[in-house]
C-alpha cells in the first residue's frame, strides 16, 4: 500500500479497503472542489476560472517535494518508484484527443466519474464516448499499433531528460508554477472585464 507501509504487513484484504478509502476521499475532494461541474473545468480554456491549473499544479508540486524529502530521510527510495514508459507519438496524439474531449465535454475523465457518482447527465454522456472510444481503439488496436508504440523513449523522468539535479527541476517546475498563477490571474481579471 505504497512507500510508506513495508510489504507484508498489511493483508490484501487491508490493502483493497484502504485503497478504496482513499479514492472515496479523493472523489470527495474532487466534488468538494467543484471539480465535478463542466462550467468550472472548461474555464481554464476560456480565462474565466483557474482553478483546475491551481489545483493540480500545487498537487504536482506538493506531490515532487514530498517525495524527495521523504527520500532524502530515508523514508522511500526514489530509485524504486515506477516511472511510466514514454512513447511519444502516443503521448501527443491522446493528449491531443484528450485535450479536444475535454474542452468539448468539460470533463477529464476522473473528473467525469466525479460528476457520474453525483448523477449530472453530461458526465454519463461524457462516460459513455470515453467507453465508446475505448472499444473502438481496442477494436481497430491493430491499425493505431505503430503509432501507439511509435517513438519509444523508455522510462524517462525530467532529470533523466535535461540532466540536471532534482532540485534545480523542482525549482524550475516551482518558478513555472508561480508564473502561471500570476499570469492567470490577471487574464481571469480581464476575461471578467469583458463579460461581467
Amino acid at each position: 500500500m505504497g512507500p510508506l507501509i513495508p510489504n507484508g504487513f498489511l493483508s490484501y484484504e487491508w490493502n483493497i479497503i484502504i485503497a478504496v478509502l482513499i479514492g472515496l476521499a479523493f472523489g470527495f475532494i474532487l466534488e468538494a472542489s467543484g471539480f465535478s461541474s463542466s462550467r468550472k473545468l472548461a474555464g481554464v480554456f476560456y480565462g474565466y476560472d483557474f482553478a483546475v491549473l491551481k489545483v493540480f499544479f500545487t498537487a504536482a508540486l506538493v506531490s515532487v517535494i514530498g517525495l524527495y524529502y521523504m527520500d532524502y530521510l530515508g523514508w522511500i527510495n526514489m530509485s524504486m518508484l515506477y516511472v511510466h514508459p514514454t512513447y511519444l507519438w502516443g503521448a501527443i496524439i491522446g493528449g491531443a484527443i484528450m485535450g479536444i474531449g475535454f474542452v468539448a465535454g468539460g470533463f477529464c475523465p476522473g473528473t467525469s466519474i466525479c460528476a457520474v457518482a453525483i448523477g449530472k447527465l453530461d458526465a454519463w454522456v461524457y462516460v459513455i464516448g470515453i467507453m465508446i472510444g475505448i472499444l473502438i481503439f481496442s477494436e481497430a488496436f491493430p491499425i493505431f499499433e505503430k503509432i501507439y508504440n511509435g517513438y519509444y523513449l523508455g522510462n524517462i523522468t525530467l532529470v533523466d531528460s535535461f540532466e540536471l539535479p532534482a532540485s534545480w527541476i523542482i525549482l524550475a517546475v516551482t518558478l513555472l508554477a508561480l508564473v502561471a498563477f500570476f499570469v492567470s490571474d490577471i487574464v481571469r481579471k480581464r476575461v471578467k472585464k469583458v463579460f461581467y
